[in-house]
């Protein structure tokens, strides 16, 4: 009986890939590994380095230690140091700042991959249906914590919608006027009247009479 073979993962084959796409997502991937290793190496062992990458639609990327056009005038001349004192001066303040931006480098790919990471662990919980809207997930499908996380969102809603009530009140609410006075109900419903007449349209009634 023939054992079963797996679904893990395969090896890439070697070989130039024919979809434009493909070229394109790989050389994004793959560009920052390779200039991170350099970067590794360069610390590591200090190691002198120039990598001059075209992209498959053309774009110039490059990497050096100390620098791409240090490294490159050493190779076309073929000497063991920069014939100028201008040159030399250059290296070294070069030189001064190299770790520092290597670090940085390497730290921004590492922050680049725990981003990664994190996309795809949200991608995960949208497509299990607890993501931003867990109301949206079936309650029997949902756990001790995932249900105390729902009840504390509703409460907090519900006080949400209690404070927006009480300030589109107190937003719109009118004067408050007696509704008792010198003569009773009717006169204190009298004064109320009045008050809204003479504040939307100028009217007063004064003592019964309407008037502008």
């Amino acid at each position: 009986m023939k054992p079963n073979k797996g679904n893990g993962r395969r090896k890439i084959k070697m070989e130039k890939m024919e979809n434009e796409n493909n070229l394109n997502v790989t050389f994004a991937k793959r560009r920052p590994t390779l200039f991170q290793k350099a970067s590794e190496l360069s610390i590591l062992c200090g190691a002198e380095i120039a990598i001059i990458v075209f992209s498959p639609s053309g774009k110039l990327y490059s990497f050096g230690h100390p620098s791409v056009e240090i490294i490159g005038d050493r190779f076309l001349t073929q000497t063991s140091q920069p014939s100028s004192s201008n040159s030399q001066l250059v290296e070294a303040y070069r030189n001064t700042n190299i770790y520092e931006l290597s670090r940085q480098l390497t730290y921004v790919l590492t922050q680049l991959e725990v981003e990664k990471n994190k996309s795809e662990e949200l991608t995960n919980i949208s497509k299990q249906g607890i993501g931003n809207h867990p109301w949206e997930a079936p309650l029997e499908n949902q756990g001790l914590q995932e249900l105390e996380q729902l009840k504390r969102a509703m409460e907090w809603l519900k006080n949400e919608i209690e404070e927006q009530k009480k300030r589109i009140v107190a937003a719109n609410q009118l004067p408050i006027v007696p509704v008792s006075g010198a003569n009773g109900i009717e006169g204190g419903y009298t004064q109320l009247l009045d008050s809204v007449l003479t504040m939307t349209h100028g009217f007063n009634m004064g003592n019964g009479h309407v008037s502008r």
